[in-house]
């Protein structure tokens, strides 16, 4: 069986280390690179062409953000996973429009970093449960009043298998491929959905699609009452951690 190649993005050493380790410690997981700024990252993405990358959000050179930007350009199949200190509404509406897959708190990494690269490498996205509760309920107003979502009805099966398609990551181009369209007719269901669906980026399909059910969401547990609040640090890593 072909291992899960996993890239690994911080500026932090100690950091980096303690998810190099986590990883390790799974059967059939490997890190092929490990990278510790943005810029590093996204030529190292090209070389190794890892399933699934680990970015922190704020590195020296290039940001997270902008290299997931830049690394999903050149390999829209590649899964993003970014890692903050935050998940403020601001901060989790960044990495969707970005493209990442998936949004982790490095105080929860220990906890929950296995669970999110199972869930991203499966196609699904992957929240903590703070942040999977902001995009259930529309950010709590980010996007402005809340709407109430289209049914599905108003969406065509072809349109829906279309939504699904974008909202896992994939390019039009891919969708095209995937459904055997044209890569014009594609880019016409994925218009005529926006329009109809009033939605204006992929990170409001993305939460079109997770708010319908089109595509599973993996969280991460609750924090416990007396968690301390996010670090720059990961907790000591335990071999044994699923």
């Amino acid at each position: 069986m072909n291992k899960l190649r996993i890239l690994v993005a911080d500026d932090h050493e100690i950091v980096r280390k303690g998810l190099v380790s986590l990883i390790k410690s799974q059967p059939n997981w490997e890190v092929c690179a490990e990278a510790d700024n943005g810029r590093q990252a996204v030529e190292l993405a090209k070389q190794m062409r890892p399933a699934i990358v680990i970015l922190d959000i704020g590195m020296p050179t290039l940001n997270g953000l902008e290299a997931t930007r830049q690394i999903l350009r050149d390999n829209p199949q590649i899964k993003v996973l970014i890692l903050t200190i935050t998940d403020t509404d601001q901060a989790v509406r960044a990495v969707l429009d970005a493209g990442a897959r998936g949004f982790l708190l490095k105080s929860d990494a220990a906890r929950d970093l296995v669970s999110a690269i199972d869930a991203l490498q499966y196609n699904k996205t992957f929240f903590t449960a703070r942040v999977a509760e902001m995009v259930l309920s529309g950010y709590r107003g980010t996007y402005g009043a809340p709407k109430k979502d289209l049914l599905l009805p108003n969406l065509t099966s072809r349109e829906r298998e279309v939504v699904q398609l974008l909202a896992e990551g994939r390019s039009t181009k891919e969708v095209a491929s995937q459904l055997d369209l044209s890569v014009k007719t594609a880019e016409t269901h994925r218009s005529n959905i926006m329009r109809k669906l009033g939605l204006h980026s992929v990170s409001e399909l993305v939460l079109y699609a997770v708010r319908n059910n089109i595509v599973q969401v993996a969280t991460g547990l609750p924090a416990a009452p007396d968690a301390v609040p996010a670090t720059d640090t990961v907790p000591a890593v335990n071999s044994t951690t699923a």
